[in-house]
């Protein structure tokens, strides 16, 4: 036993650690103006933009840190310039939040557990045993508690001392397994939709200990755990199989299997011949004996152990007896469980169509209303709920209190729900209102639909809280919301100005005249001759060698016969494949080579050669305007420098290195 004073003083260490590394990553790497950028933020972006190559060395911290500095200094300067403020950008953001919110709020809280939930579950095999007492989930009270009672009465037996399969035989209304003693034998997750509470208990359930009552959409189980192993996975086999009836004995269709067990040993016939012609499985026979993939459970216990107890591919077993008959199985290959990325998108598919998904959302809204301080005005809500019309539940009615202001419920310090915008969501909800009509009257569709608005206000309250309890979100959330602010900041002092500028980029393109030249170059015309005449092709090459394009084309082209086409353009020698090991000279033709897809025969021919020279604006237009963009983008941030003051902590910079 540990002293208590050592157990504390590492309880103390511990939470101190923590609350210093937090501390930490709150620390200011560096300001522009009034702005601090901490570590947090930093190593978030500088993680994430570098990925792997994030070795958090000096020089690539410095290099890093440059470019953020100048990324927060046109950030300032969007924000001085009130892009912020800009109607269209700030519902671009909230469509984002949005979109962002909801991975997080279910993909984050629900669907991320739950898949990793149902994984670690597939990676594990249960043999249960389980005694049922059935009851409909919509079944009257009276009966759901009479069921429950009997339930009830088969634990207490149990704990008694009575055998569980003794019990499960008495009292199990589960037809498969009440006369085996409620032995299901082995299992596997996922467990049917709506069974997934059975499923959990018999995963975290201690082996051979006996359930509480479990509810799920059958009734109302008490499990039992047997045994637990490595998941088994699929097997895929084909089989041999000798039939025992009334007509064949067990003894004589063993003695059948054994010969044919030994004509496979002496590799007389391969397991494929001797399947079509011997086995008695008429639906595989044809097929080689092929049976496919199988899980556990499907086939008979001695059918699937002696399987899955082969090793290797392409081996088969000894003689197995069935209750069928004699069986000789071939393993074919074996799919195992595979890494959690692998299948996890196969499972995501599964959960989210699991009642099981329902449930922890439901879960998620329970915790949101016990852990923000739900309080709600019961008087307020009855005296409306009670005061609606019968037209309630019709297509007529429309709210005429939307804008109330009495708060009808609160969650955490700040966020009010008036009368007013329920009444509004009453209002819009005008199908359900006349679906839900048809279960009850105005109440208690009011009641159910209140229930819905409810729900959907616990979320958006959730909502705005995210960045509180994700440090990720709240990166995500600033990173999209500057890089739009840059984008926007950009496009107006860079992008736009380099474009439009016409003055600016003529006196830029002056100033650095000879920067854009052209390398030499060639006037090419390009020959492609028909493959249906390529016994022409060398003719059509020899002549275009010394006549004009035009003047090849009337002579071949003849009889409304097109035998080749021709075409005329201008290249740089070194951006050209062909032309660079071609002899560089007016007149020189290349070989003839053929393109089999495009069904032609193509050769080359140096009409004309131009030196090398100084590109005009129009011709270089392009790479002018892209450093232009880039001489303006270095003025401004050069500009923002002097408007911005930029304090580095050094000290903190350099506790980052590693």
């Amino acid at each position: 036993m540990y002293p208590l004073r050592t157990i504390l003083s590492t309880l103390l260490l511990t939470i101190a650690t923590i609350v210093m590394a937090q501390q930490d990553d709150q620390r200011v790497l560096f300001t522009v103006e009034d702005t601090p950028v901490t570590v947090e933020e930093f190593t978030y972006i500088y993680s994430k933009t570098n990925g792997e190559n994030a070795t958090f060395s000096e020089e690539s911290l410095q290099e890093y840190l440059d470019l953020y500095v100048k990324f927060k200094l046109k950030v300032e300067r969007a924000k001085d310039m009130r892009l912020d403020t800009i109607q269209v950008l700030q519902e671009e953001l909230a469509g984002y939040r949005r979109q962002l919110s909801d991975s997080y709020l279910i993909d984050r809280s629900i669907t991320d557990r739950l898949i990793q939930e149902a994984y670690d579950h597939s990676t594990k095999d249960v043999d249960i045993s389980h005694i049922l007492v059935a009851v409909r989930p919509t079944a009257a009270p009276a009966d759901t508690l009479a069921a429950y009672q009997r339930i009830q009465a088969a634990a207490e037996r149990i704990q008694k001392g009575e055998d569980f399969a003794t019990v499960a035989k008495d009292v199990s209304e589960d037809k498969y397994s009440k006369d085996k003693g409620g032995r299901i034998g082995f299992t596997t997750a996922l467990y049917p939709a709506g069974l997934h509470n059975l499923e959990y208990a018999a995963y975290r359930l201690p082996e051979n200990t006996v359930s509480m009552p479990i509810r799920t959409k059958a009734g109302y189980h008490l499990l039992l755990v047997n045994e637990r192993r490595p998941a088994r996975g699929e097997m895929e086999v084909a089989h041999i199989m000798i039939r025992k009836d009334e007509s064949t004995s067990s003894a004589a269709a063993k003695t059948q299997i054994d010969s044919i067990y030994n004509l496979l040993q002496s590799e007389a016939s391969s397991f494929d011949q001797l399947a079509r012609n011997l086995s008695e499985d008429t639906r595989t026979a044809g097929n080689g004996g092929y049976l496919g993939f199988f899980g556990i459970s499907r086939y008979e216990k001695p059918f699937e152990d002696a399987a899955f107890s082969l090793t290797e591919d392409d081996t088969y077993t000894t003689p197995v007896e069935t209750s069928l008959g004699w069986h000789i199985i071939k393993r074919l290959s074996r799919k195992a469980i595979q890494p959690f990325p692998d299948e996890k998108p196969r499972l995501e598919g599964k959960v989210k169509q699991d009642p099981r998904f329902e449930d922890a959302k439901k879960a998620l809204l329970r915790s949101i209303r016990d852990s923000n301080n739900f309080r709600e005005d019961d008087a307020l809500l009855n005296e409306y709920i009670t005061t609606l019309p019968d037209t309630f539940t019709t297509f007529r009615w429309k709210a005429t209190n939307v804008d109330d202001p009495r708060v009808i419920f609160e969650l955490g310090d700040d966020y009010e729900v008036t009368l007013g915008e329920l009444a509004t969501y009453l209002t819009k909800a005008t199908r359900q209102r006349v679906t839900y009509a048809r279960e009850g009257d105005p109440e208690t569709v009011a009641r159910r639909l209140y229930d819905q608005f409810v729900d959907d206000q616990l979320l958006k309250f959730e909502e705005t809280q995210l960045e509180k309890r994700y440090p990720e979100f709240r990166s995500l959330m600033r990173e999209y919301e500057e890089g739009i602010l840059l984008f926007e900041a950009t496009k107006m002092e860079v992008w736009d100005k380099a474009a439009q500028d016409t003055v600016g980029l003529e006196k830029f393109f002056t100033g650095v005249a000879g920067k854009y030249r052209w390398a030499p170059r060639a006037r090419v015309t390009t020959y492609r001759v028909g493959t249906n005449f390529a016994e022409e092709a060398e003719a059509i090459r020899a002549f275009a060698s010394t006549h004009t394009a035009e003047e090849v084309k009337a002579a071949f082209n003849i009889e409304g016969t097109t035998k080749l086409v021709a075409e005329e353009r201008t290249y740089e020698k070194f951006r050209n494949t062909e032309l660079s090991e071609m002899e560089w000279a007016v007149g020189t033709v290349s070989d003839l080579v053929e393109n089999k897809r495009s069904r032609n025969i193509k050769f080359l021919k140096i009409e004309e050669l131009f030196e090398p020279a100084n590109k005009t604006l129009a011709e270089a237009r392009g790479y002018v305007i892209a450093d232009y963009q880039d001489e303006l983008e270095r003025a401004w941030v050069a500009e923002l420098r002097k408007a911005y003051d930029v304090k580095i902590n050094q000290k903190v910079f350099k506790s980052l290195i590693q």
